[in-house]
């Protein structure tokens, strides 16, 4: 079994559907990867194109188990002041198996930007996700 590091990189999104009809959104995204969890910081006042930029590091090995343990899950939220929760606006799962595997052959592999749709509660889509991947193999 080989180990390493599955860097995210959350770019923006576009054409969200808004869910906060008075102000622009105050987005942020939860990426979960197994049992790991990160959260975005808040694209405060971004409305339904948010631009985040930032990296996230998982551990993650190859062979792991089943197939539903290669699922990178992004759930976007919008903060929301006037109720006491926040809000889900919606979200896009890539599986990264074939990533990881690609990785732990050959030490290293990227995954260049790209958009992945964003499905909404009542499993319609709006708007997409840009996110960049990459895996290392751990020495």
């Amino acid at each position: 079994m080989a180990d390493g590091i599955l860097e995210v990189m959350l770019i923006e999104a576009k054409g969200l559907k808004n869910m906060d009809f008075a102000v622009k959104m105050n987005t942020y995204v939860v990426i979960e990867y197994g049992n790991q969890k990160h959260t975005s910081s808040v694209a405060k006042g971004k409305g339904t194109k948010p631009v985040w930029n930032e990296k996230f590091k998982f551990k993650a090995e190859y062979p792991g188990g089943e197939d539903h343990k290669y699922m990178l899950h992004f759930r976007i939220m919008n903060t929301h002041k006037i109720l006491d929760h926040d809000v889900f606006v919606g979200q896009s799962t890539i599986y990264v198996k074939d990533l990881i595997a690609l990785g732990t052959e050959t030490g290293k592999v990227e995954l260049r930007s790209a958009k992945y749709r964003v499905v909404l509660q009542d499993k319609t889509y709006a708007g997409e996700i840009s996110v960049a991947l990459s895996f290392s193999k751990n020495q």
